[in-house]
């Protein structure tokens, strides 16, 4: 991905981001030191980067598949989080609402598989108990995904 930064003097404290003809244009404060800068392009280069693998993806339907075939209760709602760092998904039981990281968006399909089952039996079980790993272990790679988000998870 092309990037410009655009340093502004009336700009204090806050960073844009634009996609502008396939460049990201990122607008920075003037006083910003090369080290701001380099940081400030990696992360608004990354949140575009995961935007762009999560856009057009269609979760509700990729989740009403899997309840169909682990019977489980499917979610009201489905939803990409790119606030969720510490995360891979989240439940919500009363409303049935299911938020996923958009950083399993980079992970292999199995894993955002798992990552969806998991969630689907926290509709039919909210804690995680013996009950509850009972229908995560439906999902047949639920082993070797749960070792693939271990390594990945870096002290999650």
């Amino acid at each position: 991905m092309q990037v410009e930064v655009v340093r502004s003097a009336r700009r204090k404290k806050t960073v844009q981001a634009r996609l502008v003809s396939g460049v990201l244009k990122v607008s920075i404060p003037d006083h910003f030191s090369r080290a701001e800068e380099v940081d400030w392009v990696e992360k608004m280069a990354a949140r575009y980067r995961s935007q762009a693998l999560t856009d057009g993806f269609d979760l509700t339907e990729r989740a009403l598949t899997l309840a169909r075939r682990f019977e489980l209760p499917a979610p009201n709602s489905i939803t990409w989080s790119d606030r969720q760092k510490t995360r891979w998904g989240s439940c919500t039981t009363d409303t049935a609402t299911i938020r996923i990281s958009s950083l399993v968006a980079n992970f292999p399909d199995w894993v955002l598989d798992y990552v969806i089952v998991h969630e689907l039996a926290h509709l039919v079980e909210a804690n995680h108990s013996q009950a509850f790993w009972a229908l995560v272990d439906r999902y047949p790679r639920s082993d070797r995904a749960r070792g693939y988000l271990v390594a990945k998870s870096d002290g999650r």
